[in-house]
């Protein structure tokens, strides 16, 4: 679980780390904790790669509102849940689909209660995402969403339920990361996503409406798995 927490108060942020750290003990949850001490200099960092945000709204330079709508022009997902002193502030973050706030000064029982919501909300949605680097910047794909990988030349071409993105990098690399979530090689250059493959057709896998051809070498191989995950592999 990656959480990080935007406050510029260094006293609050050593509350919420002590916090954090039991809480982590207390659940079992392992929390790998990031600071920032401000909306600037979290957003010059942020790359999607955080599961859970906890975000002062009144910092210095941009304000935790307007980091939060930059938030969510990268990453619709992230749980956000804001730090304030006046409730009236955090009424407002229905504006940027902020789950909850916590309101200073906060007792870790309090703490305790809106983060394990949070965390509740995430292990529920049981979703898994791949953080990817675009021309545009970083992107967090959802694992389930994509269909299949195309590697060409030094890119990688990650064809999705939301479109097409084109990311530098090797199909080997996209394998390793991809593997645990029944994704695979049916050739050289492409990889698949067995929850995609809507048919066989004529030495090719039918996969959100395209046709990737399986090589004779990995036949064997993607026809076995391919029947492991239908026939339960998918558990």
């Amino acid at each position: 679980m990656h959480i990080a927490i935007v406050e510029d108060e260094a006293s609050i942020f050593a509350q919420f780390r002590e916090y954090i750290t039991r809480f982590s003990k207390e659940s079992g949850k392992a929390i790998d904790l990031t600071h920032y001490c401000n909306g600037i200099e979290f957003l010059s960092h942020f790359r999607g790669q955080f599961d859970i945000i906890l975000l002062d709204i009144v910092m210095p330079g941009i304000d935790g509102m307007e980091t939060a709508k930059r938030i969510r022009q990268a990453d619709s997902q992230v749980m956000i849940l804001f730090i304030t002193n006046m409730a009236q502030y955090a009424i407002r973050g229905y504006e940027v689909d902020a789950m909850d706030y916590i309101l200073k000064p906060v007792s870790y029982f309090v703490f305790s209660q809106r983060l394990g919501r949070a965390i509740s909300r995430l292990d529920r949605q049981g979703k898994h995402y791949l953080m990817i680097t675009c021309k545009t910047g970083g992107r967090k794909l959802e694992i389930e969403s994509i269909y299949y990988v195309e590697s060409q030349g030094h890119n990688l071409i990650y064809h999705t339920a939301d479109g097409d993105y084109t990311v530098p990098g090797t199909i080997k690399n996209a394998e390793e990361k991809l593997l645990p979530f029944h994704f695979f090689r049916c050739n050289k250059g492409f990889l698949v996503s067995l929850a995609h493959v809507d048919a066989i057709d004529e030495g090719c896998a039918l996969v959100g409406g395209d046709r990737v051809l399986i090589s004779r070498a990995r036949k064997n191989g993607f026809m076995e798995a391919l029947t492991d995950y239908i026939g339960g592999g998918m558990v």
